[in-house]
């Protein structure tokens, strides 16, 4: 027997997982919350939302605001991405600098501080997670240009090269990004 499913426009499949991703946050929250209390499980699930901007290098946690505001409203994805990264930062400088206590909640957060505690060599891993991150955001906007027509001239203007280029850049972002994460020695630690 065959059954048609139906496949839903991208607009909706983009609200549909966003909201999922929400609940996922609120449900982190929500555990958070019963573990400690609610100010600090707020507190400490922002921090690993933080960390998952700040320490990975691609943009995993910007993905709740930058794609669904570029299908949705047309803002281009890094001009979200940036304002991503400045609230994350703020929030760290912010919470790093008055209330560290909270960074004690979970394994991400201890990670967080270890990392913010440690400029050299760990700083690394956030410029190295920001040129991925952004590396891969203008790929993302890249291609919704292709999707949606705007800008396929400069796309194909550009030669193979450019693109390959960047392409080598962002393997070696992550090549050592692995390796600073490896001597975070995080199995040992936590």
């Amino acid at each position: 027997m065959i059954t048609r499913t139906k496949i839903l426009h991208p607009k909706k499949q983009v609200l549909v997982k966003f909201s999922l991703l929400c609940l996922l946050m609120l449900g982190y929250f929500g555990y958070l919350s019963y573990q400690y209390d609610v100010l600090t499980g707020g507190i400490a699930s922002l921090l690993t939302w933080s960390f998952f901007v700040l320490c990975t290098p691609v943009a995993d946690a910007g993905f709740l605001l930058d794609f669904p505001l570029r299908l949705l409203f047309g803002i281009r994805m890094v001009i979200s991405e940036i304002a991503v990264w400045v609230i994350a930062i703020v929030l760290n400088i912010v919470s790093f600098g008055y209330f560290p206590a909270y960074y004690d909640t979970t394994v991400l957060t201890r990670l967080m501080q270890q990392i913010l505690a440690n400029p050299y060599p760990y700083w690394a891993v956030i410029l190295l997670s920001g040129a991925g991150t952004f590396l891969s955001i203008r790929f993302g906007d890249e291609l919704m240009d292709v999707i949606h027509h705007h800008d396929r001239e400069f796309f194909h203007s550009h030669h193979f090269k450019h693109e390959l280029i960047l392409m080598m850049f962002f393997i070696l972002v992550l090549f050592g990004y692995y390796e600073l994460i490896v001597s975070l020695e995080i199995d040992q630690k936590f």
